[in-house]
């Protein structure tokens, strides 16, 4: 009888370990905060803008040698400097998310190799437990039964344990399989990092000659005025057009706000610098282009030393009404202060704000860049005030400033 319970014990001792631990791996387990899911999506979308990226370069091998079709071709330049910047983002997101992935395996797999240990160390616990008690095999204690009932309680105690062994072995090799599989899925997450940041590497090497192959086609228009009279021509109507139609909208904006009894007007009389940069390479008015040749009636205030990160500032509250790409300003971006009064930031490398947001001074509204018929990183800023340009130097709108020895 004293065996008979002793056996009892074992088992349901036996069984309460197995379930205990199964209990503590659960709770050990790390929440999955990063998945070979996140890595796929971004994979996916690099080979969207690969695809993109071979477009875009048939169609500027089409245009190398028209130059009726040079803006055609610089607004090309333009979209492909702006696919290998998300390509640049899309890597960088995939190195991030490889980091996070890497750490959470090495996490996991830590884990696991702790219930492995525990999970052996109940087994030899069970083993130890069986040496203790001098029983060489389940059969010698089912040969032990002093009658057939005592045989069948001693074969249902038997079979328990066994489950129980069972599972503790069952469970150990599913351990092992788990730590194989955690330690190859972390190689190889370092090894696709590596290669990764190999790729950054290479694309902004590439983005770099994107961006001076875009300037020098900028600087060779400007540097032959007469054969490409006409292209500029179209480039100053085009800022005239702009500003018309940024007035229009302006006005028509001013005219549904006072049709709701909203305010028009913003933070009037109020400026601040639309980059963190107060130095001043262009003025509103006579100069010279860049080139030497070209525009000599600036329409704006070119604010350099901004490079292709600078954040662009609402330089007073008001509502986007413009937000989109020209051949002269590139990305540009125009918000209303009241009808007729306006503020434009032209060549950015890209726009955060849409058409129709309210934005308070400060809010940011893009990244500086060279976009548009540019020959370099600057922010072209424009202020227009009862619907004429001024010059916010002269006025006193923007003080502290540095002019360069070209402005």
């Amino acid at each position: 009888m004293k065996r008979k319970h002793t056996w009892r014990r074992l088992g349901r001792s036996l069984l309460t370990l197995a379930l205990a631990l199964c209990l503590v791996t659960a709770e050990l387990a790390p929440a999955l905060a990063v998945t070979q899911a996140d890595i796929d999506k971004l994979k996916n979308e690099a080979a969207d803008l690969k695809t993109q990226k071979k477009d875009l370069q048939k169609q500027l091998d089409g245009l190398t040698n028209d130059k009726a079709a040079v803006l055609s071709r610089q607004k090309k330049l333009d979209e492909q400097i702006s696919n290998t910047s998300a390509q640049i983002r899309n890597v960088e997101a995939q190195i991030s998310t490889y980091e996070d992935l890497i750490v959470q395996t090495e996490a996991e797999l830590a884990d696991a190799e702790q219930r492995e240990a525990d999970q052996y160390e109940l087994f030899c616990h069970r083993v130890r437990a069986m040496e203790e008690r001098g029983e060489v095999s389940y059969w010698s204690v089912l040969f032990g039964a002093t009658s057939f009932s005592d045989m069948l309680t001693r074969l249902n105690d038997v079979n328990e344990v066994m489950d129980a062994d069972q599972r503790v072995i069952d469970d150990l090799k599913a351990l092992q399989v788990e730590i194989t599989e955690k330690k190859t899925d972390l190689e190889t997450s370092k090894t696709e990092s590596e290669a990764a940041k190999a790729d950054l590497v290479s694309k902004k090497k590439e983005l770099d000659q994107q961006r001076q192959q875009a300037i020098a086609l900028v600087k060779e228009i400007e540097a032959n005025e007469k054969e490409y009279k006409s292209t500029i021509d179209q480039l100053a109507q085009e800022e005239e057009d702009i500003l018309a139609e940024a007035l229009r909208l302006s006005k028509k904006l001013a005219e549904e706000q006072a049709a709701k009894g909203q305010p028009s007007k913003s933070n009037p009389g109020g400026y601040i610098w639309p980059v963190d940069s107060r130095y001043i390479t262009s003025t509103v008015g006579g100069r010279a282009s860049p080139g030497g040749v070209g525009s000599t009636n600036h329409k704006g205030t070119d604010i350099g030393r901004v490079g292709y990160t600078s954040k662009v500032y609402a330089a007073k509250a008001g509502t986007v009404i413009v937000s989109q790409y020209s051949n002269s300003y590139g990305h540009y971006v125009v918000v209303s202060h009241g009808a007729g009064n306006t503020t434009l930031y032209a060549h950015l490398s890209s726009r955060s704000v849409s058409v129709g947001k309210y934005v308070n001074q400060g809010d940011v509204l893009g990244i500086t860049g060279s976009t548009g018929h540019s020959t370099g990183p600057h922010l072209h800023f424009e202020v227009t005030e009862n619907g004429v340009r001024i010059d916010p130097l002269k006025k006193g709108y923007l003080t502290g400033y540095t002019l360069s020895p070209t402005a």
